[in-house]
């Protein structure tokens, strides 16, 4: 500890002395044992800013790398197209679609079954009798007691008697409809009904709509059947809508799947730039900031590990049938350590060699497989990730060195308390010496009658 002086004048002139100053200047000693703990927590906080930095970017490269190493991801996709869209329209086609082509021949499309009843001039006229509705082979009855067609429709819907009803209405009256919620010929809809309008006593009979029928058309060669004209697993994994009847039977409509290569080509695109965005973080922590001081990572293990591990990981992974590495899809590294991607040496491998590139990402001990290891072993994300345990460890430090400075803060508090309280009665003691002299000069002259004021 420094020496600290006391400047309080002439010992009887009754000044003191900045007890609050004084005390400032003692601990200011105490109060510098910080310095070092608090530039190193700086650091380290610097460091935790990088590395999370580091580990956002790495979970992004992950991520990436994740849609092309993915069974249902991006290379499951596909994307169709149709010869005639006015006959069948393509809806979706999902991971379990192969590539290839479909003829359709539509011979006829699915009907739903519907019946509606007789017109009835004045619709708020109530109706008696029964009605039974069968569909599919299951019987459902109603009894209709005074009830108007709006009241009627609404309890066969909540009767769930298995079709829609409602009220249709023009300028001649109103009929009820009834439209199976089955379409296809196992939808057809029987209907026995003793109705009577009771205003005009005149039965309220049903004619036949449509009848339920199933769609008929030729699928590859194959004869067969759809219930409804949105037609799903004829083709596998494909969903297709028939619009209407093939206008030339001998001429079937052509269904094309692919596979989506637009969208692999840009999460390729995605991988490079997420690749690339590390290799910045990398180089950056290499080097010096603006004021030439080194960077929070510069010489760190840490930085030095990933980057050995990411270019390791490049050229890892065993081959799958003519694919043996990343440069036969047109990604290559460039003289500073970044991935450069050529769409057109992509495009034409995808076309070629489809499926080895995706047993490329996606075999057991593959280039996908083995890189997505390695960015597990790197990630903030993983317990055991390097970005992980680095951050851990510098928590620990930081943990240490906030409770350092916090028992010094609350050292050098009780000292200030214990160091302001002797000082203050120091400086009342200071300050009452010129009383005391007085007193002390008073006595003097009384015992001895010599009077040092004349």
């Amino acid at each position: 500890m420094g020496t600290v002086g006391i400047n309080f004048g002439p010992i009887n002139s009754g000044q003191g002395f900045d007890v609050a100053s004084t005390v400032s200047q003692i601990l200011a000693s105490e109060k510098a044992i910080e310095d070092p703990w608090k530039t190193q927590l700086s650091n380290l906080q610097a460091q935790d800013t990088a590395l999370s930095k580091m580990g956002t970017d790495l979970a992004s490269l992950s991520t990436a790398l994740q849609s092309l190493t993915d069974f249902s991801g991006v290379f499951a996709s596909k994307q169709g197209a149709s010869s005639d869209t006015n006959v069948v329209a393509l809806t979706s086609a999902s991971n379990l679609a192969v590539a290839g082509s479909h003829t359709i021949i539509v011979n006829n499309l699915a009907q739903t079954s519907s019946q509606y009843s007789d017109k009835i001039t004045n619709a708020t006229d109530t109706l008696s009798g029964s009605l039974t509705i069968t569909i599919g082979g299951q019987n459902q009855s109603l009894n209709v007691n005074g009830q108007t067609l709006s009241q009627l429709a609404a309890s066969i819907n909540g009767a769930s008697m298995g079709v829609a009803a409602s009220v249709v209405t023009d300028t001649t009256g109103s009929r009820l409809s009834l439209v199976s919620r089955t379409s296809g010929a196992a939808g057809e809809i029987t209907l026995s009904a003793s109705l009577t309008d009771d205003a005009t006593a005149s039965a309220i009979g049903f004619q036949q709509g449509m009848q339920g029928k199933d769609a008929s058309l030729n699928v590859d060669g194959l004869d067969t059947t759809s219930a409804s004209n949105t037609v799903t697993g004829l083709i596998p994994g494909v969903t297709f809508q028939i619009l209407s009847v093939s206008s030339n039977p001998s001429v079937p409509v052509q269904v094309q799947i692919t596979n989506d290569t637009n969208s692999i080509e840009q999460v390729f695109g995605n991988f490079v730039t997420a690749y690339n965005a590390v290799v910045d973080d990398i180089k950056t922590q290499e080097g010096k900031d603006s004021n030439g001081n080194p960077e929070p990572l510069y010489g760190d293990p840490t930085v030095a590990l990933i980057q050995n591990q990411l270019t390791q990981g490049l050229l890892s992974g065993a081959a799958s049938g003519s694919i043996k590495s990343l440069s036969q899809l047109g990604i290559s590294v460039d003289q500073t350590g970044h991935l450069t991607i050529d769409g057109g040496t992509l495009d034409s491998a995808l076309n070629s060699n489809f499926s080895d590139i995706q047993g490329f990402l996606q075999n057991t001990n593959s280039f996908g497989d083995n890189f997505n290891s390695i960015l597990d072993g790197l990630s903030s994300s993983s317990t055991n990730g390097a970005v992980s345990l680095a951050l851990k460890q510098n928590s620990a430090q930081e943990g240490t060195l906030n409770q350092n400075i916090s028992d010094q803060e609350q050292r050098i508090s009780d000292d200030k308390a214990r160091l302001t309280d002797q000082l203050n009665t120091a400086n009342q003691i200071l300050q009452s010496l010129p009383d005391q002299l007085n007193s002390i000069n008073q006595l003097y002259s009384a015992i001895t009658g010599y009077n040092r004021g004349q």
